[in-house]
């Protein structure tokens, strides 16, 4: 910690390696330390989950409020890493260790905020539309920040940020890199660009905009899952149907599910790759038609009738896309040519039921960062014996107070999904690289044996009425 300086001087802030030289009354590059009366002091309040109040509200804006006149039990009260400032350069203890007492045990919560060079991003985008191939660059303002990855059920997938593109690509590059991932991890909107694929606007929590338009479902199943699922809905109201979809085309009188319900063979033939009976791949090129295909006339993917095996006029057939957003009912006529015909009303809730079964398309936006670094000094002198103790489930990582699942293998590797956080927990550093709030918690008997900076173990009641190494204000809001 930089130690008090007159208030007229620039003060070094040793938070992060950038080490800004901070003007009285100014904030870092960073925009988290000011220099105020000339002392470091974070910018943005410590932050307290509180269990006891209605989200959003917030009982004591500052540390210093009377807390004699809103008494509490430690075991609803969690200090989080937001606003706590950082162990950066890693020897000094975490900025708050905290001890509290649930359910008679002793609990120990170590709090900083990591700064994070390997971390990125994994999105998850409801949509049928095809937003680009595997393995296509995706960019922010021209600048590569990640890949599309293999695609998902009912879901495109996108991987962005990581090492290489924060610190690997260039100054623009890391800073675009570094500026995206934050806005997605904060919960804001951010427009990407797909190489030779569409235009998104992907923000947590909220509907994907796919080449300008907005999504609103995302699919119930492939075409033959949907045949699967509602084939029983069809029997008796239309002689076929068909699921048109970018992956598996479904096909009702040759799906098992017909089979098992006796349904007549029709004579249909599809222009497609056979799967398996009454499952067709490749019926068409990705896009943003039917099904998440390039299409606008479903018919296009029909080859000839054949009345060797049932095909007839007057013939009735029923094709519908995935999300149950397109769809058409059609009649054979004397040269077994489909002709379009209004749905009849008896057909309209089969139609309708697949969209009631599809759930609203969602971006999901998961935070993923390595937190096996030097951070881990200020947990323990040991920081390979913190490792081995979240390895073994015996200390539980959170970040900004949402659980986090961390993957098996070396280090500490976290993700957690940025909604369950609260807002703008997320921050930089002009390296660049991310600064994420990271919770460790064990028992106090775990804490001793780990190596655990004891002495710097403070009772949650002392944080909230002195606060710490960077200031005295804080919010409480919500668990």
């Amino acid at each position: 910690m930089t130690s008090p300086k007159a208030a007229t001087d620039k003060i070094r802030c040793d938070a992060c390696p950038v080490m800004c030289y901070v003007a009285p009354g100014r904030a870092g590059a960073c925009d988290r330390y000011a220099n105020i009366d000339g002392r470091i002091v974070r910018t943005d309040p410590l932050t307290v989950l509180d269990r006891r109040i209605e989200a959003g509200g917030e009982i004591k804006p500052f540390l210093a409020a009377d807390w004699q006149d809103a008494p509490f039990a430690p075991d609803e009260l969690f200090v989080t890493a937001i606003g706590a400032g950082t162990t950066y350069p890693d020897y000094k203890p975490a900025p708050f260790i905290v001890s509290r007492e649930i359910d008679g045990v002793d609990f120990i919560t170590v709090v900083s905020e990591a700064i994070f060079s390997y971390c990125g991003a994994k999105v998850k985008i409801d949509t049928d539309r095809h937003v680009g191939d595997e393995a296509k660059t995706v960019r922010s303002n021209g600048e590569a920040i990640g890949i599309v990855m293999t695609g998902e059920y009912g879901s495109q997938m996108l991987s962005l940020g990581g090492v290489d593109h924060l610190t690997g690509g260039g100054k623009k590059e890391g800073r675009e890199t570094c500026d995206a991932l934050m806005r997605l991890c904060n919960k804001q909107a951010v427009e990407l660009t797909i190489d030779d694929g569409s235009t998104l606007v992907v923000q947590a929590g909220k509907p994907p905009i796919v080449d300008g338009k907005p999504e609103a479902r995302m699919r119930v199943g492939c075409g033959s899952a949907t045949i699967g699922m509602f084939a029983s809905q069809w029997q008796g109201l239309v002689d076929e149907v068909v699921v048109v979809d970018d992956h598996i085309t479904g096909v009702v009188s040759e799906h098992q599910a017909g089979k098992v319900l006796d349904w007549a063979d029709t004579g249909i033939r599809i222009l497609g790759r056979r799967s398996t009976p009454g499952r067709y791949f490749e019926v068409a090129a990705p896009g943003l038609g039917w099904g998440g295909t390039d299409i606008e006339d479903p018919l296009t993917i029909l080859g000839g009738w054949n009345a060797k095996k049932g095909a007839r006029p007057g013939l009735t057939l029923l094709m519908v896309s995935t999300t149950g957003e397109h769809h058409g009912y059609y009649v054979l006529d004397e040269d077994l040519q489909p002709r379009r015909q209004p749905v009849p009303a008896a057909l309209l809730p089969s139609v309708e039921l697949i969209g009631e079964n599809c759930e609203p398309a969602l971006c999901t936006v998961l935070f993923m960062g390595g937190a096996g670094g030097s951070l881990r000094s200020g947990v323990t002198r040991n920081p390979v014996q913190l490792t081995r103790s979240v390895q073994a489930k015996r200390t539980t990582v959170t970040l900004g107070g949402a659980p986090a699942y961390v993957w098996p293998g070396g280090g500490i590797t976290v993700m957690t999904d940025v909604t369950a956080m609260p807002d703008n927990a997320f921050g930089y550093v002009p390296t660049p690289a991310i600064v994420a709030p990271l919770e460790f918690t064990t028992t106090r008997y775990e804490y001793q044996k780990l190596g655990g900076h004891d002495s710097f173990v403070r009772e949650i009641s002392d944080v909230l009425a002195n606060g710490g190494e960077y200031g005295a204000a804080t919010r409480a809001i919500a668990r």
